[in-house]
């Protein structure tokens, strides 16, 4: 029997048609009236009513916007990071001026120059690379917009069965080169399926501030990787050992304050469980 949707809820997700947005639309489109936008020309998404094609370079989200008009905005978005922090200064003005919500997928990489220890929701961000100080960017201005109107989603590396990470070690396998294992790197994993979960809980009990959506434990990033190229049980990897330091390098969001409930809480083991299926 088809789940009834939820009237009470029209959710836009910007980059539906990328992993994470894609899993995120599958999660809720029995739910809620779910629209989504996509980037590259795609006959699937042109025949689906609820997509619209949107170019961040080109185009005007309020448009989009005007048509939807969403309850909640999910910014699963992918691309050109100083049009994305335009795109978000539209959105924050938007969902301000609506009283909406709006949900972002940030990353472990807001604490990328913290290198000593693991990184929980009220820890200060602090960035040294391009992508962590964009993200960064973005969620100052979110935190400007009243807080039960904005839920800052960090995540760890993703895994999953069509995750790009899994795909492409599949394809490093296939063609005998080397799948790149960083062994001082300490971080912890999540997958598509959890994420999906956890965000429709987020809406459902509409929660907001800050969450950390990674595994409750941590992993070495070598180890981790060979046990998922065992899990996949394909043939024999290479690997190709990257040192960026000589000490342990610690890239984790763990939850600590935010915590979800039990059955929404994941390990590293069954990532790998889900890897098997």
């Amino acid at each position: 029997m088809k789940q009834e949707k939820d009237n009470k809820h029209r959710i836009l997700i910007l980059g539906a048609s990328g992993f994470l947005g894609g899993a995120i639309y599958k999660e809720l489109c029995p739910y809620f009236k779910t629209f989504g936008t996509y980037n590259i020309t795609n006959k699937a998404f042109e025949k689906n009513h609820h997509f619209f094609q949107y170019n961040i370079q080109e185009d005007d989200i309020y448009e989009i916007l005007d048509i939807v008009k969403p309850t909640i905005i999910i910014s699963a978005l992918r691309g050109d990071f100083s049009k994305q922090v335009l795109l978000h200064q539209h959105l924050v003005e938007y969902v301000f001026s609506k009283k909406i919500k709006l949900l972002f997928l940030s990353s472990a990489n807001v604490f990328d120059a913290y290198s000593k220890y693991p990184s929980y929701e009220t820890d200060k961000t602090y960035s040294n690379s391009i992508y962590g100080h964009f993200k960064i960017k973005i969620e100052n201005m979110l935190l400007r917009l009243p807080n039960k109107q904005v839920a800052i989603l960090r995540l760890p590396m993703v895994f999953g069965n069509q995750s790009p990470r899994v795909l492409e070690m599949l394809k490093l396998i296939k063609q005998k080169e080397p799948i790149e294992v960083f062994p001082n790197l300490i971080i912890n994993v999540t997958t598509d399926t959890k994420v999906t979960q956890q965000i429709h809980y987020i809406i459902n009990r509409n929660k907001s501030g800050i969450f950390h959506l990674g595994s409750n434990d941590l992993v070495h990033h070598d180890d981790f990787i060979k046990e998922i190229v065992t899990s996949l049980n394909t043939q024999k990897a290479l690997y190709k050992q990257v040192y960026t330091t000589n000490n342990d390098r610690y890239l984790a969001v763990l939850p600590k304050y935010n915590l979800l409930p039990k059955n929404l809480q994941l390990h590293s083991q069954d990532i790998l469980r889900a890897l098997k299926k």
